[in-house]
This record gives C-alpha cells, sequence and structure tokens, in this order.
C-alpha cells in the first residue's frame, strides 16, 4: 500500500503540516486503517477509493477516525491532481460531500481549495470556558472582548478562543490528559486559540490532544469553523483572511481563508503544498 506524505498549507515552500494520503483500491478496515495512522504518525491520514463521480474518504488520527480534516483535504487534492490532473474533485466523507479544486504552481507544486460542510456556531457555555481557561494558564481577562468564546463547526467541532496578547499565545501550554478529558465531553476535535494581527491576518495555535497530537501545524478544519464563526458574530473585518500557524512551533504554515455572507453556507480555505516523502506501507 503505498503512502503518500504531504505538506500542507505550507508557507514559502516550508513548514506545512504533514498528512498521510493512501489511495485505496477498497477502503480498508477500521482496524487497519488506525494502524496505519498511528505508523505515518503524523495528526492525521486520509484514505481514499473512487466511487462513481468522486472520492469516498476518511481521515484517521493516531488515535482516533476524524469526521473531517482540512490539511489531509489539501494534501489529498494535491495527491489527486499529481495522479489525475488538475480540476475539481468531490469528495464524499461519513456525513458530507465537499470538492476540493487543485491547480499545478509554476514551482511544480500544487495549490488546493477545499469547500468546507455547512457550519454553524454557538456560545460555549461560562463554567466550561472557565474550566478551559484555567487549564492553560488564562482568565478571562486574558480574552479579546470583541471575539465571544463559540463552539464552532465546519465538518467538526473546535472551540474558538481569542487572546488580546501575542504573548500569551507563544506561551501556550497545558496538561494533556485533563484537557483531553474536557475536549472529549464537548466532542471537540481541536482548540483554536488566535490573536488578531489584523482584519486581514491571524495567528493560530490549536491543541489536539484528542487526536494523540500536542499541537497541530495547520489545521484548515478550524480554520474553515472560524469563518463561519466570524460570520455568526457579523465581524466587520471582511469575508477573507489568512491564518499564520505553526509560528511557534518552528513549522510556518499559511491557511487563506474565504466566505460567503450567508449564514451556514460551506467556507473556503486554500493552501500551497509539497511532498514531504514517498515510502510503502
Amino acid at each position: 500500500m503505498d503512502i503518500l506524505r504531504i505538506a500542507a498549507f505550507s508557507h514559502n515552500n516550508q513548514g506545512g503540516n504533514p498528512a498521510g494520503v493512501v489511495i485505496c483500491d477498497q477502503m480498508p478496515d477500521e482496524k487497519e486503517m488506525l494502524a496505519i495512522a498511528k505508523r505515518v504518525g503524523y495528526s492525521e491520514t486520509a484514505f481514499l477509493t473512487q466511487v462513481n463521480d468522486g472520492w469516498r474518504v476518511r481521515y484517521f488520527a493516531p488515535e482516533m477516525e476524524v469526521p473531517f480534516c482540512g490539511h489531509a483535504t489539501i494534501a489529498s487534492g494535491a495527491v489527486l491532481g499529481e495522479n489525475f490532473g488538475e480540476g475539481v474533485y468531490k469528495l464524499i466523507t461519513n456525513q458530507d460531500e465537499i470538492t476540493v479544486s487543485v491547480s499545478k504552481t509554476d514551482k511544480d507544486t500544487f495549490v488546493a481549495a477545499l469547500q468546507s460542510p455547512k457550519t454553524w456556531s454557538r456560545p460555549a457555555p461560562n463554567e466550561y470556558v472557565e474550566k478551559i481557561l484555567k487549564e492553560f494558564n488564562l482568565t478571562i481577562a486574558d480574552l479579546d472582548a470583541n471575539y465571544p468564546v463559540r463552539f464552532a463547526f465546519a465538518g467538526s467541532k473546535h472551540l474558538i478562543i481569542v487572546l488580546k496578547d501575542r504573548r500569551k499565545l507563544a506561551e501556550m501550554n497545558y496538561h494533556f490528559e485533563r484537557v483531553k478529558n474536557l475536549m472529549q465531553e464537548k466532542e471537540l476535535v481541536t482548540i483554536n486559540l488566535l490573536w488578531v494581527e489584523s482584519n486581514q491576518l491571524f495567528h493560530s495555535r490549536n491543541p489536539f490532544p484528542t487526536g494523540g497530537v500536542y499541537e497541530d501545524p495547520a489545521t484548515g478544519a478550524a480554520a474553515a469553523a472560524l469563518g463561519g464563526y466570524l460570520r455568526d458574530i457579523e465581524w466587520p473585518g471582511g469575508n477573507s483572511f489568512d491564518v499564520l500557524q505553526g509560528e511557534d512551533m518552528g513549522c510556518p504554515s499559511r491557511l487563506s481563508v474565504y466566505y460567503t455572507m450567508k449564514k451556514g453556507e460551506s467556507v473556503m480555505v486554500s493552501g500551497e503544498t509539497y511532498h514531504i516523502l514517498e515510502t510503502n506501507g
């Protein structure tokens, strides 16, 4: 079984979030996919098999199946583009149908853009927010009052927390098991900690202990959920922006986000890719 290793949402052909991509004649069983994801060791590995006019896709972290993964979708788009040509591909996830479009750059790499599942957001309970903040050595006073703490969904569920100090974002640390347990209570995939540099640029860190990963260097699903969240709170900054993630990990990543003004609609997230390594599984 060929396992391709692709960095998604790279920045100047560096950094990005590595994902495994496996093109299968038939979808393996769940135990085999989980075992492969553990062996690959990335935050997610995508498994794809062709069905009719699209591709069935499933996403596995080292410890769990994930309903939707943005960076593994971008990586999958690059692999499909490389093998079958530029264009738009339909992907069938466990719960939705989405698309990923892919084009080749003049550097012989690929840029891919996903259209997320539909979005929603809602306020997070104050008691729960206080518990999360305590685990990150934060208080309500550390939050940017312009951005309420909310759950946000774009194929998977995230918690959006916006800080008013870039230094606090850089100092992020937490107790892995305690935060994992708190996240599992609310079925969160990641916590999206953010700092707003401008209306065009957000900085992000994404703890992912539910998937067995301390921090994700680029999270397309969280970026899509952030777009839906900003639309829901009627953010005045416009409907396109970039997210810089992975900087504090030494793995810089850039995600470009665009959304329409209609609440609940799909959000577009795009980024560059490059090959890390190819090997036989």
